[in-house]
C-alpha cells in the first residue's frame, strides 16, 4: 500500500545582485555552539563574519572574542543593517523560526541542517525567501567537496554503467558519548535520521537525482539514555524519536537505495556509501566529509582501483555558505547548491521515512528538485 504526502511545490529562488563590486557578504552568526567553530575557524574568501549571537550571553562573548566579532543579542544581530547573511547554527527546533526572522528582517539565510522539523515550516522559508528575493541555504555541504565530487564526474562519465542500486549506512550508538551537551539528539528534529540523515540523502540526490518514494521501519521511541561522560554525566534523556531506522529510498532514475541511520549500534564494519550500477561499482568516502578515497571496481576487472581525487582548497564547513555568498553577490561562481529547495526535498524525505516507520505504509513524495551542478575546480575560493 501506498500513500503520498500532500507536499507544496517549492518555489524557486531568484539570485539578487550586490552593487558594491567585490565587496565580502558580511556574515551574522546566530547560535555559538560547537559546531560554530567549524565555520568561524577558517573563513572562505568573499565570506566576512562580523557579528554573533546566542541565548547564552557567556557564550556569544567567549566566541566573539575569540574571532574577533561583535556579541550582539539576537534581535539586535536580525536588526543589523551591516549584516547580509544570517548563518543559523541554532538547534534544530529553533530553525525555522530564526531563519523566518532572518528573512523578514531582509537577510539571506544559510543553516545547519535540518532545515526545519516540519515541512510546513520549511516551505514557508522557501515561500517567504522566494517572495522577497532572497537566497536560502542548508548544510550539508560535504557533497561538494573533492571526494564526492569526485564522485559525480565518475557517474556522470558513465564509469560505473546505469545506476541500480546504492547502500548507505551511518551508525554508532549516540553523540552523548562525545557531545557536552546531547539532550536536543533525542529530541523532536534529532535523532540519527534527521541529525546524519541529511549526509546521506544529500549525496544520493547529488549525485543520482530526486527521490521518488521511501519505506522504512523505525524503533526507539519511548526509550531512555544515559549520558556517560561530560558535564551532564549520569543525566536521564527522554528519546522522542526514532534511534534506528532502517529504509528503502527509490530515486525517480530507477536506482534503489537501502539507508541505515541507528544511535542502537555499538560497532560495525558496514560500509559508509556505495553505488553500484551496470558496469561496475562504486565506493565513495563517509558523506559526513569533503574528502577520502574514491575506489572503482569496473566489469571485468580484477581489483578495486583508486580514483585520483581532484583537491579542492580548503575543504570545511563553510563552502556551502561561501556558495550561497557568492550567489547572492553575483558572481559567476555561486550557484547556491548546497539549497534551500535541496535541503527541503531531503528533509521531506526524512519525514517520510518516519511516517512510513509508524504506518507501515510506503509514501510517494511530492516534492522534487534537481540536481545541483557540479563544483568547478577550486570554485569559490578563486572567486
Amino acid at each position: 500500500m501506498s500513500r503520498t504526502v500532500v507536499s507544496r511545490t517549492v518555489p524557486s529562488q531568484t539570485v539578487p545582485s550586490r552593487t558594491v563590486e567585490n565587496a565580502p557578504v558580511r556574515v551574522g552568526l546566530v547560535g555559538c555552539g560547537k559546531i560554530s567553530e567549524a565555520y568561524l575557524g577558517a573563513p572562505y574568501p568573499g565570506v566576512e563574519y562580523v557579528a554573533c549571537a546566542d541565548l547564552d550571553r557567556a557564550r556569544a562573548l567567549a566566541t566573539a572574542e575569540a574571532h574577533g566579532l561583535r556579541a550582539e543579542s539576537v534581535d539586535d544581530l536580525l536588526a543589523d543593517a551591516e549584516i547580509d547573511v544570517v548563518c543559523n547554527l541554532t538547534v534544530p527546533q529553533a530553525h525555522a523560526t530564526v531563519g523566518l526572522r532572518a528573512l523578514e528582517a531582509g537577510k539571506h539565510v544559510y543553516c545547519e541542517k535540518p532545515l526545519a522539523t516540519r515541512r510546513a515550516d520549511a516551505w514557508e522559508l522557501l515561500a517567504i525567501a522566494a517572495a522577497s528575493g532572497l537566497l536560502v541555504g542548508c548544510a550539508p555541504d560535504t557533497f561538494l567537496g573533492a571526494g564526492l565530487q569526485t564522485c559525480r564526474k565518475v557517474i556522470d562519465d558513465g564509469l560505473i554503467g546505469a545506476p541500480i542500486a546504492a547502500m548507505a549506512h551511518m551508525v554508532n550508538h549516540g553523540h552523548e558519548h562525545w557531545h557536552p551537551d546531547p539532550a536536543f539528539y533525542y529530541e523532536t528534529g534529532g535523532g540519527p535520521l534527521l541529525d546524519m540523515g541529511p549526509y546521506y540523502l544529500t549525496a544520493l540526490v547529488a549525485l543520482l537525482g530526486p527521490i521518488a518514494r521511501v519505506v522504512a521501519s523505525t524503533s526507539g521511541i519511548g526509550s531512555e539514555r544515559i549520558v556517560p561522560v561530560g558535564p551532564r554525566a549520569g543525566e536521564v534523556l527522554a528519546v522522542e524519536v526514532p534511534t534506528h531506522v532502517a529504509g528503502v529510498v527509490d530515486l525517480v532514475d530507477g536506482t534503489i537505495a537501502s539507508i541505515v541511520t541507528s544511535f542502537d549500534v555499538f560497532s560495525s564494519e558496514l560500509p559508509r556509501l556505495e553505488i553500484h550500477g551496470s558496469e561496475g561499482s562504486l565506493l565513495l568516502p563517509d558523506p559526513n566529509t569533503f574528502s577520502g578515497p574514491v575506489r572503482l571496481f569496473r566489469r571485468g576487472a580484477r581489483a578495486v582501483e583508486e580514483i585520483a581525487v581532484e583537491r579542492f582548497a580548503l575543504e570545511q564547513r563553510g563552502i556551502g555558505l561561501a556558495d550561497l555568498a557568492a550567489a547572492a553577490h553575483g558572481t559567476a561562481t555561486g550557484a547556491n547548491r548546497a539549497s534551500g529547495d535541496l535541503a527541503y526535498h531531503v528533509l521531506d524525505a526524512m519525514i517520510a521515512l518516519a511516517e512510513s516507520g509508524e504506518t507501515g505504509e510506503r509514501i510517494d513524495l511530492a516534492s522534487t528538485v534537481r540536481r545541483p551542478p557540479p563544483m568547478p575546480p577550486r570554485d569559490v575560493r578563486d572567486a
